[in-house]
């Protein structure tokens, strides 16, 4: 990686004291966090649930997520009940979240814990790192604000407070390791709030499209503020064009309505998840390829946009005269669709296709 541009010469050391003090009056009220008024009192976190909610907020909204997270510590309260679980049972309960690796690793992790630790979670980051999903943000996330490790917790909420904070003249993904370097150097003994402070303050006062300088407890030391254009900061990346892929989606009925699924391959995008009957996505526009000959009708295109690439299906749907010839899936009652783990690209190819 090269050296990135020049920042101010001597940046301000972020104010710890300061952020903690905002913190005890202003944190969020989260279903997953102990609020600093309850940890000063020795109330401890819970690693399991730490660790749910830090996985299931990966590219997902706070939003999007609290529902999901009530239903599975509904479901599995605790590690052992998540790894007694069948792996189907989560990527039903997990369908719609996105990002279905996941679930996937999700379960391997909950299993790993029972395994090798007995059910309870490692304590340092370095450990938690060697089980399945745990990268560095996830295990350093789970050792500060579970178990007060001092280690800095870097996620997309502090990178853009600290590129403000900075200045950075340059993208944060080229400042990454000054960034995480400016976060460890100010991690003071309640690391857990320290940690969930910043992302408070990158979520709240420091967020995407406003700052409230006015309000920030690094104001004094903000070489953003100073420019009098925080806004202009995090320097933008040049963000490469999304290609489109291109194909074609079949719902198949019986004679009494019911639907053909079948799963998708153990490896691969979406693996392991629920489908109708798809052909290859390719670059460039195609004939659908029936799975069965039949009368099919086109019933629209759908659009659904992956990390990486933009998805356009165009959508059929026929009756089978022999159910009994497709063996490798199975047939679903409409009513019980919910219940089957579909992502939402297979969601959208039902709902026009039914």
């Amino acid at each position: 990686m090269t050296d990135p541009a020049p920042i101010q010469n001597s940046p301000v050391p972020l104010d710890a004291s300061a952020v903690l003090a905002w913190y005890d009056r202003h944190a969020r009220a989260l279903p997953w966090r102990v609020p600093p008024r309850d940890r000063a009192r020795g109330v401890a976190p819970d690693p399991y649930r730490i660790w749910l909610s830090e996985v299931m907020l990966q590219q997902t909204t706070i939003a999007a997520v609290i529902r999901y997270y009530e239903r599975f510590t509904t479901l599995w309260p605790t590690v052992e009940d998540l790894a007694s679980a069948p792996l189907d049972a989560v990527l039903v309960e997990w369908a719609g979240l996105g990002y279905y690796a996941r679930a996937r690793n999700l379960h391997a992790c909950a299993e790993a814990v029972v395994a090798r630790h007995g059910g309870r979670f490692p304590q340092t980051a370095a450990v938690l790192a060697s089980l399945p999903g745990i990268g560095a943000y996830t295990s350093a996330a789970i050792a500060a604000i579970a178990e007060d490790e001092p280690i800095a917790v870097v996620d997309g909420n502090v990178e853009r407070l600290l590129a403000r904070y900075l200045a950075l003249p340059v993208p944060v993904r080229e400042a990454k390791d000054l960034i995480r370097a400016q976060v460890q150097a100010a991690v003071p003994s309640r690391s857990g709030d320290f940690a969930q402070a910043l992302m408070d303050l990158g979520a709240t006062i420091c967020a995407p499209k406003k700052a409230l300088c006015m309000l920030c407890p690094l104001q004094s030391g903000c070489a953003g503020t100073r420019t009098g254009n925080p806004l202009a900061f995090p320097v933008r990346a040049p963000k490469p064009e999304r290609p489109t892929r291109y194909g074609h989606a079949y719902v198949i009925l019986d004679e009494t309505g019911d639907v053909y699924l079948r799963a998708r391959a153990d490896k691969g995008l979406l693996a392991k998840m629920t489908e109708t009957p798809t052909g290859q996505w390719e670059g460039q526009p195609g004939e659908p390829d029936y799975p069965f000959p039949a009368s099919w009708r086109h019933r629209g295109q759908i659009v659904h946009v992956f990390t990486h690439f933009r998805l356009e299906l165009e959508v059929w749907s026929a009756t089978a005269t022999d159910p009994a010839a497709l063996a490798e899936g199975w047939w679903v009652n409409r009513a019980e669709l919910d219940s089957e783990a579909l992502p939402s690209v297979f969601r959208k190819v039902l709902a026009i296709g039914l």
